[in-house]
């Protein structure tokens, strides 16, 4: 009785010390959240249960690689199965052998352990996965590895409590109980005095890894085993990929965009914390993928990291507990380490040639140059110290101009501190708060290299969103920097001055409509009783070979009698390009004036070409006051034509065709299908599908305004896309995007193939059918 008393007594005390240690570790992450721009949580809230339940009970987005998916199935629903098996446990060891007065007892206790044997192979198979496969998207060390020694030991201590509980309590072999009778018949014989001894050691052997793990969870990627169901709770509720307003007539405003950690708002500080470093997002990001310094898990990680340390130092509270294991409390900080060496180049991680795509140079980059150095107690103490170490001076802030190609040299470092004695790497800024975010957390090569193709979202379990982070990012450095790569401000100011990218004068943006013979294109103001508004944007209206196209389309239009009408030379640029560069302004400005033109020819329907158009016009422009107007792409209007029988494809196209998805126009918007059946309307096409394709599609690399900007790093973007496509060993690469058009048909130059590979649009390719006068090859 005294030993029940004094076990109780100590497990109460163990117990409440840990779960006191678990809401500190919560409560001191949740004060560095109250330093993020406020979030409106409650309307965010609404509505969220069905993909609430298929994200987090059907692991939706983790089923998305089979493989690990079933063995995460395996191990979220085993954890919550046995956390019935871990109270009966407890209650075993605080009564002195009695169980939860639960129904079918036998069939409960057969269950816990089928469930501790295939959370054993689960934990055998990801440690296969880290360290037999050796995925290269997957941490290996100590830190990503805890939990599997974590997880085993906890098994064991199950079976090695319910094995020495038999022996105590001389409970008979049972077929409900195969693993621990098993286990008991090992050790058969043995006194009771010393089974019951083995129960209680490794009856708190497990408690104690338990609780350890609990208070562990929180400072570790396992958080997100608290923070992922609240993160995908409150996922944004409007349409995937649309960029928040900004208001630029606030004059209480500070600045615009994000300059430091605290100008992300408590939304997206809490997707830092629902990240599990998975790398799914760096495995699909077509810039890890080519070689480029952008990495989105690492991206989310060192974020995390700099809000914890900049948190810890604003707030006093530290992230670490029980404190008396770190002594050093929050002094540690991360920053970028601009000795680090360069990115290397593709061709020397891919000297034989045979891997389209890999992320290994990137992520031994993003290791290389995240280094964890010792802040300064107090601005005393670091000039002291300064004195007497070697360090490595940086300027406040680097152009673009003063980086490497592979955008990892800094040319303010300093030659005497890269040849000290010691080697090691101290950064200027001695304080967490004084690093800058961008240039002492983040490159500007990282933030430039973004597609924002969605690839990263669309494949994260925890619904972690990084396209947002980064635009938010570009806004500052446009807006109040005035810092941009040279090809992209040059672009943006010829959008600025002629409405177009190239800086073509904008009288002349009508001019294509004189290619067409016999075909009228009128303007609104000619046809005023239009029922679609046919915006072609700049690509259609300039770009020679976007031109065909626009030809097409309208030749298509008219076969089919559908009543349309261009703006004409009244007609702006839509703003995709200046919103995700950062130049919120200047969109603004465009989506102002389009808006005033369409009210002004009582717009109903659009229909465009272009997928950034699309996504920009019907998911932008409402929070800028476009209503009542139903926007199409041109595949769906053609599908839909097609369906009515208003075209008819006459003529067969004998060519095999693959399909390359559109990332504004698939992952944006969810139009897979209508591309697809206008091919499979054609007579003659035999329609081919790449490995990566519909929602996983890899990007073609001109999203984001990279199509206005030099590729410096690793492989092209669309290249790699070009040879997965062909793969596939098609005759034709199709599209239904002006940009992707561009990047295909530049890919099949790249790889000298351009004469028997054509790359086609949507439209052209109907056109062939319907007309049979604009054959494919000629």
């Amino acid at each position: 009785m005294a030993w029940q008393t004094a076990n109780l007594l100590l497990f109460l005390a163990v117990t409440g010390y840990a779960l006191y240690l678990f809401w500190k570790t919560l409560y001191h992450r949740y004060l560095y959240l109250k330093l993020g721009q406020p979030a409106d949580f409650k309307r965010r809230g609404e509505g969220r249960l069905a993909e609430f339940l298929s994200q987090v009970f059907g692991q939706k987005k983790l089923l998305k690689d089979p493989k690990s998916g079933i063995m995460h199935v395996v191990v979220f629903y085993g954890f919550i199965i046995l956390q019935f098996g871990a109270l009966d446990l407890i209650v075993k060891g605080l009564t002195g052998g009695g169980h939860l007065p639960l129904p079918a007892y036998d069939v409960f206790g057969l269950l816990q352990e089928i469930t501790v044997a295939l959370i054993l192979i689960a934990m055998g198979y990801a440690a296969y996965r880290r360290y037999g496969e050796k995925l290269a998207r997957l941490k290996r060390g100590w830190k990503p590895s805890i939990v599997i020694f974590f997880i085993f030991f906890l098994m064991l201590s199950v079976v090695l409590s319910l094995g020495f509980e038999r022996l105590w309590l001389q409970t008979e072999p049972s077929g409900y109980a195969p693993i621990s009778s098993a286990f008991a018949a090992l050790f058969d014989g043995i006194p009771t005095a010393a089974a019951r001894v083995a129960f209680y050691v490794s009856w708190w052997a497990h408690l104690l890894i338990l609780l350890s793990f609990l208070v562990y969870v929180p400072q570790s990627k396992h958080f997100h085993i608290v923070t992922a169901p609240i993160n995908i709770w409150f996922r944004r509720r409007e349409p995937v990929g649309k960029l928040a307003k900004l208001d630029l007539e606030n004059e209480e405003a500070e600045s615009f965009g994000v300059g430091k950690i605290e100008d992300f708002t408590q939304k997206q500080m809490l997707d830092f914390y629902a990240c599990v470093e998975c790398g799914r997002c760096t495995n699909v990001c077509p810039a890890s993928s080519t070689g480029k310094a952008l990495s989105p898990m690492h991206l989310i990680t060192k974020l995390r990291d700099h809000l914890q340390e900049k948190g810890a130092a604003v707030t006093g509270k530290s992230p670490w507990v029980p404190e008396f294991a770190f002594p050093e409390g929050g002094a540690a900080m991360h920053a970028f380490n601009a000795q680090a060496p360069h990115l290397p180049e593709w061709r020397e991680v891919n000297a034989d040639g045979g891997a389209i795509t890999d992320i290994r140079p990137t992520l031994a980059w993003q290791k290389a140059t995240w280094t964890a150095v010792h802040a300064a107690p107090s601005p005393g103490a670091a000039s002291s110290r300064a004195a007497s170490e070697t360090s490595v001076a940086r300027a406040d802030s680097t152009p673009a101009s003063a980086t490497s190609a592979a955008g990892v040299a800094r040319a303010d470092a300093s030659p005497a501190a890269a040849a000290g004695a010691t080697g090691a790497f101290v950064p200027a800024a001695r304080q967490p708060q004084d690093l800058e975010l961008i240039g002492d957390v983040l490159t500007e090569e990282e933030i430039w290299s973004c597609t924002t193709c969605r690839n990263c979202e669309d494949q994260c379990p925890v619904g972690n969103e990084h396209v947002d982070k980064i635009v938010d990012l570009r806004r500052h450095l446009v807006l109040m920097q005035g810092s941009i790569p040279h090809e992209g401000q040059r672009a943006l100011q010829n959008i600025e001055r002629q409405g177009n990218p190239w800086g073509l004068s904008r009288n002349d943006r009508a001019k294509w409509t004189g290619e067409i013979e016999g075909i009228p294109v009128p303007t609104a103001r000619e046809n005023p009783n239009f029922e679609y508004l046919l915006f072609v944007g700049s690509m259609g209206s300039y770009d020679l070979r976007s031109r065909k196209i626009s030809r097409a389309f309208v030749r298509l239009l008219n076969e089919a009698g559908a009543n349309f009408a261009i703006l004409g030379n009244e007609e702006k640029n839509s703003g995709d390009t200046p919103r995700r560069m950062g130049n919120e302004m200047l969109f603004q400005q465009l989506a102002a004036e389009n808006i005033a033109t369409f009210r002004k020819y009582n717009v109903r329907k659009i229909v465009t070409a272009c997928p950034h158009t699309f996504h920009t016009l019907k998911n932008e422009y409402p929070d800028f006051g476009l209503e009542g107007v139903e926007v199409l792409h041109h595949t769906q209007l053609l599908d839909r034509l097609l369906q009515q029988g208003r075209l008819i494809p006459r003529c067969e196209v004998k060519e095999r065709i693959v399909y390359h998805d559109s990332c504004y126009l698939g992952r944006y918007n969810n139009v897979y299908d209508e591309p697809r059946n206008v091919l499979k309307a054609i007579p003659g096409v035999e329609l081919a599908e790449m490995a990566r394709s519909r929602e996983n599609a890899m990007c073609c690399g001109a999203g984001g305004g990279m199509m206005w900007m030099e590729e410096k790093a690793g492989k092209r973007v669309n290249l790699a896309r070009t040879e997965q496509a062909l793969q596939t060993r098609p005759t034709v690469i199709g599209s239904a995007c002006p940009y992707c058009l561009t990047m295909m048909e530049d890919g099949t130059k790249m790889k000298e193939v351009e004469s028997s590979v054509k790359a086609r649009d949507i439209a052209e390719i109907l056109e062939t059918s319907v007309f049979g006068d604009r054959p494919i090859r000629t």
